[in-house]
């Protein structure tokens, strides 16, 4: 049953009746899961709480049996966790058994669940507002790991006309473009300059790079311009250089926050069976936005 709502009392504090869930990775010092959380559920007046794990890569396992032991909820599982932990969970749903990748735990209490909603929040946040729907567009994906496959599949799932990989390992890029199914193909960079949307799923974006060689970049933003929307899925810097050289170009550019937010709404109504307050969610990591560029 979804918890019943409480009204928090000045000073309460945590107890042991508060419900934990956390994320996970390596590192999270700067992850906005917890913000994003608490905010909700602050907004929702439940006495849930959020926190930070920090988890090496060879103690996943004794993480999860760790989270099992003291109850845990759910975690939010961030890089460079989210295909090991899709092999370490009980179940998986059927989304996150396709991706191979798992980027939400629920504790059942019998087995911990894994399932994926990186792709339904990058959906989500694109459509937010009217700003884009993928249905019937021409979308090309840059990289092939776990969340770049689950951008692949999510737009497919959207109707897109076409669903483009492009990725240094043909073999992985093949692998990803599988889950897109009669709309999805390996592509190369040169098919950016045909699509509607071009999503960065790498890291490589945030290199400036030695003189701004294409080399350094995810893809030539030369190929980028008018009337297209290219996003980078990372959020920290809000602007990476290659999102500044496609907006010089002339592409609308955004980052990866929009798709942090939904993806953390879908969570935690996994978690908790109750509809997420997206807009103080939207509120709350706007104002984290605000406060670290006047620092």
């Amino acid at each position: 049953m979804p918890p019943t709502p409480t009204t928090p009392t000045a000073g309460a504090g945590l107890s042991a009746a508060t419900v934990v869930v956390g994320v996970i990775g390596d590192p999270v010092g700067r992850s906005l899961s917890p913000l994003l959380h608490n905010t909700a559920f602050a907004e929702l007046g439940i006495d849930w709480v959020s926190v930070g794990f920090t988890v090496a890569p060879g103690a996943v396992a004794v993480a999860l049996r760790g989270a099992r032991a003291l109850g845990i909820k759910g975690l939010s599982v961030t890089m460079p966790h989210k295909d090991v932990v899709a092999g370490l969970v009980d179940r998986r749903t059927p989304l996150a058994d396709r991706l191979g990748a798992v980027n939400c735990v629920i504790n059942e209490g019998d087995g911990m669940i894994g399932d994926n909603t990186d792709g339904a929040g990058l959906v989500a946040a694109l459509r937010r507002g009217g700003e884009f729907d993928p249905a019937g567009r021409r979308c090309l994906v840059i990289g092939a790991g776990g969340a770049a496959r689950a951008v692949v599949a999510a737009l497919a799932d959207a109707e897109a006309d076409q669903v483009v990989v492009v990725n240094r390992s043909a073999e992985r890029g093949a692998t990803a473009a599988a889950l897109a199914g009669a709309v999805g193909r390996v592509g190369v960079a040169g098919d950016a300059a045909r699509c509607d949307l071009v999503v960065n799923a790498t890291p490589l974006g945030m290199a400036r790079g030695r003189g701004g060689g294409p080399e350094e970049w995810p893809l030539d933003p030369t190929l980028l311009g008018p009337g297209q929307l290219v996003v980078d899925l990372v959020y920290q810097p809000p602007l990476t250089p290659w999102l500044e050289a496609a907006r010089a170009r002339g592409a609308s550019v955004t980052n990866g926050v929009g798709m942090l937010v939904h993806q953390a709404a879908l969570q935690l109504t996994l978690w908790t069976g109750l509809e997420a307050p997206v807009d103080a969610m939207w509120r709350a990591v706007s104002r984290h936005a605000a406060l670290g560029a006047s620092q």
